[in-house]
């Protein structure tokens, strides 16, 4: 049901409740003629109050407008009662005489104003419902901008190693391709929702380190730890693979040898995730633009946007060791 027909529906509800209000005596149980007639001259006016002046000046802030329309369409519905509908079902009675334009309006009034009211609280509900869904598409439209940013990011590191095992023709060559291509099938095809099982990631997470690995050779070692649930969480893809392709780009970048990276994940039974990445870099060499990398930028971005309140980010590099510590409250993954 779209929210034409809800409003539709809504109004005639409305209308059919007000008008048993309006005409209820319980003296009389029969509902004069007259009354319905009124009524419709009422219901009449506020239609044309609340589709018509409401959308084309009070919305469009024309108050002065809206407000002169208004007491004329009220004039007119005060008008027709009095000198049409009474002097044709009261012509002795009612119909002899004009009560005075305060009895009048306290006559018409409290039905004009009710309709119109929730005329106006349906549309100002209509509006805040679309404002919110208006910042739900720019949020989406946000984030899947930042993915799209970090897919090209990765293949311009990768591709360019490849290149340099391609042109010195060594054996593991078609190894880093396999590693490739596994990482790419999951940011391709596993990456298009904002969350993710947290056991996929893991693995993405353990492939692509194993495909930066191929970068260090015997200069160094790597270290990959995980401890904890993998199971039962989901989170957002390629949090985490931001800070480790950091890690390899501050170590690669500054030193030749001596390199350690050490990552570590840990998952408590709230849910906690505790990300660890350290790494060794020579702060005399130049190393002094990586941190502020696209890549960087785009992942405390997507922090901000999907785990406002859930999340502690650390970065410092201090005693030749770049350190990051992301806490990440994890929700569960739906059954």
């Amino acid at each position: 049901m779209n929210s034409t027909s809800k409003e539709v529906i809504f109004q005639l509800v409305l209308h059919i409740v007000l008008f048993l209000f309006f005409s209820f005596d319980k003296n009389q149980p029969e509902i004069p003629a007259f009354n319905i007639f009124a009524f419709l001259n009422y219901a009449l006016g506020a239609l044309l109050i609340n589709y018509i002046l409401l959308p084309r000046f009070f919305y469009t802030k024309k108050y002065l407008l809206f407000f002169i329309l208004v007491v004329l369409v009220i004039a007119v519905i005060i008008m027709v009662e009095e000198l049409v509908l009474e002097r044709i079902f009261y012509p002795i009675s009612r119909g002899q005489h004009f009560p005075g334009i305060v009895y009048s309006l306290l006559d018409v009034m409290p039905v004009i104003l009710i309709l119109a009211g929730f005329k106006f609280a349906w549309d100002a509900s209509k509006k805040q419902l679309e404002v919110v869904e208006l910042r739900t598409s720019v949020v989406q439209s946000e984030l899947l901008f930042l993915k799209s940013q970090i897919n090209p990011h990765f293949l311009f590191n990768n591709l360019n190693n490849l290149y340099s095992y391609a042109i010195e023709q060594s054996p593991k060559t078609p190894s880093i391709i396999l590693e490739l291509s596994s990482v790419l099938r999951y940011m391709l095809y596993d990456c298009k929702e904002n969350y993710v099982g947290l056991q996929k990631e893991i693995a993405h997470l353990k492939n692509f380190t194993k495909l930066n690995e191929m970068q260090i050779e015997e200069r160094g070692k790597v270290s990959f730890g995980m401890n904890g649930n993998t199971t039962e969480y989901v989170i957002a893809p390629l949090i985490l693979s931001v800070f480790i392709e950091n890690a390899f780009k501050h170590s690669t970048a500054s030193q030749s040898d001596n390199i350690f990276i050490d990552i570590n994940i840990d998952i408590n039974e709230n849910g906690m995730l505790n990300f660890e990445c350290r790494n060794s870099f020579l702060s005399l060499a130049n190393t002094e633009n990586l941190s502020s990398g696209i890549g960087l930028k785009n992942v405390k971005k997507r922090l901000e946007l999907l785990y406002s309140n859930a999340h502690d980010l650390h970065i410092q590099n201090e005693q030749d060791v770049y350190y990051v510590h992301l806490k990440l409250q994890l929700t569960r993954a739906k059954l």
